[in-house]
């Protein structure tokens, strides 16, 4: 349609949201459909949070507030990373927004001109790259494997990076494949930046409370210092704090892309939901304990899925250290031929054939950037999760 904005033709639209979607459309239609592609707990967000949007309500905090978020929310967000991060900001230096993805979208929108490039490990969520291009700018994927937990290598990272390089977007606890970074690991990655003083990076910091075992979460700025004064610390309440919907995220960084990002977003939505940010002081400031609890179903969830789908025939799964989401490889698959007779070419020809065999939605590897994998989100019961699990099995035992 010629009247739409030429941006549009780079766009694809979020293959995880198409997902949740087709899931839904089967289940209206009677089919018993287990949807694991949404990226959201199943936990209700604790009542100490509920109760503080309640309170705001009746205290009539109803109002618009400041384009950058409530006074009270940036001094927590500010205490957090003190508390949790090692990171020194001034509550001046933080910014709310409504989500981690306008955050993302705004730090671009504020920074790409045509031409600048933005890595971007692979597999990645299915928004950066979209986002980058939407704002004008080049995305450069740098490709993990399987065999090195889907990490991002200095090597592959110091190919990656060119004159025109502007932003390293990183995501640790990773979205799809859980993979996260050691200390030691993100000290590698700080060395090669070191030598490439015009390359700033975003850490995506979303999943940061969910990692599982004795892994330690770190955060590079905390792990090279020297990097502070480039680096965009974002993070949010949607997936510790089980506020998907109130739609919080928030980042710190330099004080120039912090009011660049203000004026943006100024012009765009101005400040995000007054009840929703006073509902996040009480998240950051108030009680820590639910999460621990949560992280210990989760982990056992990760366990049951992970032991159960390498009992599949022909599936590879990795052990993640966080998020909740499985990046299991089907490559042995390819090339089989499924009950509907179809022969299973590509990772997205294999979740096709599942989802019509048995009725399980799971996300193909491909919408990620790397493939032939399929995304599992563990944020659901043990229960389905176990149904899901024997429903795969039963269909890679079926291929011929």
């Amino acid at each position: 349609m010629a009247f739409l904005a030429d941006a549009l033709s780079r766009v694809k639209p979020s293959a995880t949201i198409a997902v949740s979607q087709k899931a839904r459309e089967l289940k209206t239609q009677g089919r018993d459909v287990i949807g694991l592609g949404a990226g959201e707990p199943d936990f209700d967000t604790p009542d100490n949070v509920k109760n503080a949007a309640i309170d705001a309500i009746n205290r009539g905090e109803t109002k618009y507030t400041p384009v950058s978020g409530i006074q009270p929310l940036r001094e927590a967000i500010a205490a957090k990373f003190k508390r949790e991060n090692n990171l020194d900001y001034d509550w001046k230096q933080t910014i709310v927004a409504t989500g981690g993805k306008q955050i993302l979208f705004n730090a671009m929108m504020a920074t790409l001109n045509p031409g600048d490039e933005v890595v971007i490990p692979s597999p990645y969520w299915v928004s950066y790259p979209e986002m980058v291009s939407i704002c004008g700018g080049t995305p450069v994927f740098a490709e993990t494997s399987i065999d090195n937990g889907f990490k991002l290598t200095p090597d592959a990272l110091e190919k990656a990076i060119t004159p025109k390089t502007k932003w390293l977007i990183m995501n640790s606890p990773s979205n799809p494949s859980g993979a996260a970074y050691t200390e030691a690991e993100l000290k590698a990655l700080a060395d090669v930046l070191m030598a490439h003083p015009h390359v700033w990076v975003l850490t995506d910091d979303m999943y940061e409370h969910l990692t599982y075992g004795d892994f330690k979460f770190f955060t590079i700025a905390e792990v090279e210092p020297k990097l502070y004064d480039r680096t965009l610390t974002m993070n949010g309440v949607s997936k510790a704090y089980a506020m998907t919907g109130w739609r919080i995220g928030y980042a710190a960084g330099p004080i120039e892309l912090i009011k660049a990002m203000d004026m943006i977003q100024g012009q765009q939505t101005s400040g995000a939901c007054s009840i929703a940010q006073w509902a996040a002081v009480e998240a950051l400031n108030g009680p820590q304990d639910f999460i621990t609890k949560n992280k210990a179903i989760f982990q056992g969830r990760r366990d049951l899925v992970v032991s159960m789908l390498n009992q599949a025939k022909g599936i590879n799964c990795p052990v993640p250290e966080g998020a909740f989401y499985v990046y299991p490889s089907c490559a042995e698959l390819i090339g089989k031929t499924a009950p509907s007779g179809k022969v299973i070419e590509t990772d997205e020809d294999f979740v096709s054939e599942l989802l019509e065999a048995e009725g399980v939605a799971v996300v193909h590897g491909s919408a990620f950037g790397l493939g032939p994998n399929f995304r599992i989100s563990y944020a659901t019961s043990e229960e389905l999760l176990e149904e899901a699990c024997n429903r795969i099995q039963r269909f890679t035992a079926s291929l011929k």
